[in-house]
């Protein structure tokens, strides 16, 4: 006899209803040496901070993108205790623009916030987001973090919606010195190499029914309609594993959507090693970090490290222990 009794789940229905928003993480650690060395305990301070300081309903779907058994133990047990809705393992790394494919069509909300796994966020942050998709008209990205080298692309909508009667426009220099430390910090920027990036460029603020925002969004960390991801992201596979990101922003834009960004800093970019600076802000919101530490590199040896010369040897030595790993 091929079936006994039936199936206990015939004629019932699930009291589950999708959250409006649903976050969304893409998860990467392949191992954990040379640039992944302390990537894990970023991934864990990431998660921690979303998960504590969201108190509005959402969905949280994971995607892991082919990471190693810890970081897969780890989110296993972060599913099997209530706090992941959603774990998607990936066998191999798809790539980001193929996990955000992925995303796009298993995510159950109307809404989904999206973050790479080195963001650390502040309390307060969804409200932000979605106080500014609910008040103005076709947005498609909203980010947390003011990156003001982005204003340079994509943007096309924004300046035009810019030059209706109903909204008022600042232009200057408007973001915190702070601001751009962070980010500089964070992101591996030298002084110099900042300066290039944002020669010539100003900030423009949109004030909307009350509502302020600064023009521009990041591919880093956003919240956006669902409708909008599955318009703008591209509809084949395209198998790349790093790029194709600032396409995403540019059909966001020429589809006529708005691309945003808080005025209130709301979310923070850990890079891929905790700062006892970050290290000591997760701390006052009650988020520990277990794991290492860096403490700030003298100034005269992070010049030596910077040195031309220095930098082609070390990266002659990668290159060349890069190949023995992966012969």
């Amino acid at each position: 006899m091929p079936r006994t009794g039936i199936n206990p789940s015939r004629g019932r229905k699930t009291d589950y209803a999708p959250a409006r928003v649903t976050l969304a993480v893409l998860t990467y650690l392949p191992d954990t040496v040379a640039y992944y060395e302390n990537r894990f305990d970023v991934t864990r301070l990431c998660l921690d901070s979303l998960i504590a300081n969201t108190p509005e309903p959402y969905d949280l779907l994971v995607f892991d993108n082919g990471s190693s058994k810890q970081l897969v133990d780890y989110l296993r047990s972060l599913r099997d205790s209530g706090e992941i809705d959603y774990l998607l393992l990936s066998g191999r790394n798809i790539g980001k623009i193929g996990a955000l494919q992925m995303i796009a069509r298993f995510a159950p909300g109307e809404i989904v916030g999206y973050t790479d796994d080195d963001v650390f966020f502040l309390p307060g942050w969804l409200e932000n987001h979605l106080k500014i998709i609910d008040t103005y008209p076709g947005v498609g990205m909203v980010t947390g973090f003011y990156i003001r080298s982005q204003t340079r692309y994509g943007n096309e909508t924004a300046l035009r919606f810019a030059g209706q009667p109903d909204v008022a426009v600042e232009r200057g220099l408007l973001i915190p010195q702070d601001w751009e430390q962070h980010y500089c910090d964070n992101m591996g920027r030298t002084p110099e190499k900042y300066s290039e990036e944002i020669d010539g460029l100003q900030d423009m603020e949109l004030t909307y029914k009350g509502v302020e925002t600064l023009v521009s969004a990041g591919h880093h960390q956003f919240v956006a309609p669902r409708k909008v991801l599955m318009e703008a992201l591209p509809q084949g596979w395209t198998g790349n594993l790093m790029g194709q990101m600032r396409d995403l922003d540019f059909t966001v834009d020429r589809l006529g959507y708005l691309r945003l960004t808080t005025r209130r800093l709301v979310t923070r970019l850990i890079g891929n090693v905790v700062s006892p600076e970050m290290a000591a802000e997760a701390a006052q919101y009650g988020i520990s970090v277990t794991g290492k530490t860096i403490k700030s590199t003298p100034t005269r040896l992070a010049k030596f490290y910077r040195n031309p010369i220095i930098q082609r040897i070390a990266k002659s030595i990668y290159n060349q222990v890069y190949k023995i790993v992966n012969v």
